[in-house]
């Protein structure tokens, strides 16, 4: 299923059950699974897999060279799971470092003009509106919602279930299951609807906004909100919470 106006390198690995159409061109160094549709015009390249049945829209371009300066052109790969949808003009970009990834995992969501920098990885079912953006090495959690020309910088976490407001710009690292919202960005209490939707239990959810009463309250800094948090622990949203806190950060946690 290749129309006869693509370029589909030779050597590239095109699973049965893949559909190419008009315009599209495809690297040497591609690895495409079974029952993925590449619409038109999209371009991918570099050493990149894309998994089963992820739907690509025209003008995407994936696995394209890093727009870091410090790429110079080592092998360094880029990684999409299933079921994932790319809209019009996304761009996900390869890693910088020899054998480095950018890895956009499955059943993700990225609408139009969104982009994904080099070394970022997402985890599933990550919902991208139209021009978020994201700076090298973001990453970013299963579930999280970043909204529309929201804008993150390099090097910030997000955690699961988090809810980025549009047009917000990110340069802290945002705890699990919280929302935030504005330039700078400013936390809102939690992502209510998602974890309602998810099924999070009511005692879940009464624990997960104690814990951001704690670490939002103006008396204690991020180490002793935590230690707080600890005392008081019972469920895994709660423990999630306090390793997200307690990992290793470059950023700092959004206060």
């Amino acid at each position: 299923m290749v129309h006869p106006t693509a370029i589909v390198h030779p050597n590239a690995k095109i699973a049965r059950g893949v559909d190419i159409g008009p315009y599209c061109v495809v690297g040497e160094n591609v690895s495409i699974a079974a029952g993925t549709s590449l619409q038109a015009h999209v371009v991918v390249n570099g050493w990149t897999e894309i998994g089963e049945n992820c739907e690509i829209f025209p003008f995407a371009t994936i696995g394209a060279a890093s727009q870091d300066r410090k790429y110079h052109g080592e092998r360094a790969f880029t990684k999409i799971g299933n079921n994932t949808i790319v809209r019009e003009y996304v761009s996900i970009q390869r890693a910088t470092g020899e054998d480095q990834v950018t890895a956009v995992g499955s059943d993700c969501l990225l609408l139009a003009y969104t982009h994904i920098a080099h070394n970022c990885i997402l985890g599933d079912y990550v919902t991208m509106s139209n021009l978020a953006q994201l700076a090298g090495h973001v990453e970013v959690g299963d579930y999280a919602t970043i909204g529309g020309q929201a804008g993150v910088h390099q090097f910030t976490r997000i955690g699961r279930y988090a809810m980025i407001g549009g047009a917000s710009k990110i340069s802290k690292d945002v705890p699990p299951f919280f929302l935030v919202e504005g330039n700078p960005a400013e936390p809102y209490g939690l992502n209510s609807v998602g974890l309602r939707r998810a099924g999070f239990s009511i005692e879940e959810r009464n624990e997960i906004k104690k814990f951001y009463k704690i670490l939002y309250n103006p008396k204690m800094n991020v180490s002793q909100a935590t230690e707080a948090m600890k005392a008081e622990a019972s469920s895994d949203p709660g423990r999630e919470i306090i390793a997200f806190l307690e990992a290793p950060s470059q950023r700092g946690i959004l206060k």
